[in-house]
């Protein structure tokens, strides 16, 4: 399979995009600074690095990264500091993902493509009943006035539900929703549910960034695991 990781360089995206190699993909990866990625991944034969900021190509290159792609992989993020936070842009997440599924749709070859998104377990599922505390509510509120990185997430996360829903012809997509994410060297046996098990406020999980990558790995390359959670929005902690 032929897959496109943007947020190639951050902490999860490395280690997916390594996953992606060792299991014998071919991966290209949109990433302004690929000096980050260990030397072993750039010097690997089925790499191809686009350098740039993905919202810095213009349509036809987005439309050039994407051809011939079956997957694409988001493990876009935020900096967490005060310019990454508050800064431009803002709609980093969501404004990659409507440029980059318009870019499939135009270059379209008849196959599907599979969008796996990671997110976050604080973002609920809007499909399902997915119920929350009042102290929980009071806090989210707070944090989607003043965090725009969350607000982001939540606009991804329902531009794939809402406007490329359940039955679109040429785009499948996968939300993967991981808890507190922690460091980890191994992948280690992890816990999948349909809503959080447990409060994303008051009494976060953990999930392992390898945990992440394997999973978006598994996502992409497992038939029956695809089937099992495409247009669904996955929450996952490490077990």
């Amino acid at each position: 399979m032929t897959i496109l990781v943007v947020g190639a360089t951050g902490a999860t995206g490395r280690l997916l995009v390594n996953l992606l190699l060792k299991d014998g993909h071919k991966v290209k990866v949109i990433a302004r600074s690929p000096g980050k990625l260990a030397e072993a991944i750039l010097n690997n034969a089925n790499l191809t690095v686009i350098p740039a900021a993905v919202l810095d190509l213009d349509d036809a290159q987005l439309r050039e990264s994407v051809r011939d792609c079956d997957a694409i992989a988001s493990c876009l993020g935020h900096n967490m500091n005060f310019r990454g936070i508050y800064g431009k842009p803002r709609r980093l997440v969501t404004d990659a993902l409507i440029r980059l599924t318009n870019a499939v749709k135009v270059e379209n070859s008849g196959k599907v493509v599979k969008y796996v998104l990671m997110n976050t377990t604080g973002n609920r599922n809007r499909d399902l009943i997915e119920k929350i505390s009042f102290g929980e509510k009071i806090v989210f509120c707070l944090v989607r006035l003043l965090l725009p990185p969350h607000s982001d997430n939540e606009k991804a996360a329902d531009f794939l539900r809402h406007f490329i829903g359940q039955n679109d012809h040429e785009l499948e997509w996968a939300v993967v929703r991981p808890d507190n994410l922690i460091d980890s060297d191994v992948v280690s046996e992890r816990e999948v549910f349909c809503s959080p098990v447990r409060s994303a406020i008051f009494d976060a999980g953990q999930t392992s960034r390898i945990n992440v990558a394997r999973f978006m790995a598994d996502l992409i390359s497992d038939s029956s695991l695809w089937d099992q959670w495409k247009g669904q929005m996955p929450v996952l902690y490490n077990k």
